[in-house]
């Protein structure tokens, strides 16, 4: 039996996260963030979407493309903990697994089966960097994929981690109000990496086409500058 099949990219997802810095860990966390889901044109067929509007939700499945490795390790360092406390890696969700794939639960926000790009799928609260790879989409079903008495692990100890985000409003006034409060709610999410903690350190972070600089001091992240990307 072969060791190895092909998965063939169906589409790809448009973002304002073009560069890791700053996604946010999971996926519905910032429901602000909108996407688009570019199909390829193999799969451009207005067909394979019959249906699809009736449901709220999609599971993503999706390809960690700036983690593909030849070689895996069985334990990793998960952010959350500190990068120093080692887990399986089948028990947590780290893009450095044997197969980089991930899964995100995304809400549906509208359907577009007319475009030049073929149909469009615009989804809210997506947590993949701009031109992520897609491998498929499933619709979410409620009364088989939520399991509200489910254990967390060590996600449970560690999720108290929002952000109160100060930013004057001259910084942000001639940025578009769903860019403003999309960018807001992603940086209460604490971008940084959890072992940084140096309340003198300015951190930078892309989004939307706009370079963003802030600090973190006594869960307090204020913003220091926000400028238009070159």
């Amino acid at each position: 039996m072969s060791k190895t099949s092909e998965m063939k990219i169906i589409a790809r997802i448009r973002t304002e996260f073009p560069e890791k810095f700053g996604i946010p860990r999971q996926s519905g966390l910032v429901e602000e963030l909108r996407a688009d889901i570019i199909f390829e044109p193999e799969y451009r067929n207005p067909d394979a979407f019959r249906g699809i509007e009736e449901y709220s939700h999609l599971w993503l499945l999706w390809q960690f493309s700036e983690a593909v490795r030849d070689t895996w390790s069985p334990t990793v360092r998960p952010p959350r903990l500190g990068g120093n406390t080692r887990v399986g890696v089948f028990a947590t969700r780290s893009p450095f697994r044997p197969n980089a794939i991930g899964l995100s639960s995304v809400r549906l926000a509208g359907v577009d089966l007319q475009t030049k790009e073929g149909p469009v799928l615009h989804v809210a609260g997506a947590d993949l960097l701009d031109g992520t790879p897609i491998y498929d989409i499933k619709p979410y079903l409620p009364y088989a994929d939520s399991h509200p008495d489910a254990a967390g692990g060590f996600t449970e100890r560690v999720k108290d981690y929002e952000l109160t985000v100060e930013c004057a409003e001259e910084l942000t006034e001639e940025i578009p109000e769903r860019v403003r409060r999309a960018l807001l709610a992603t940086l209460a999410q604490d971008p940084r990496p959890s072992y940084q903690n140096d309340p003198e350190r300015v951190y930078g972070m892309s989004f939307a086409g706009y370079e963003v600089k802030f600090a973190v001091r006594d869960k307090i992240l204020t913003v220091c500058a926000i400028n238009k990307a070159d």
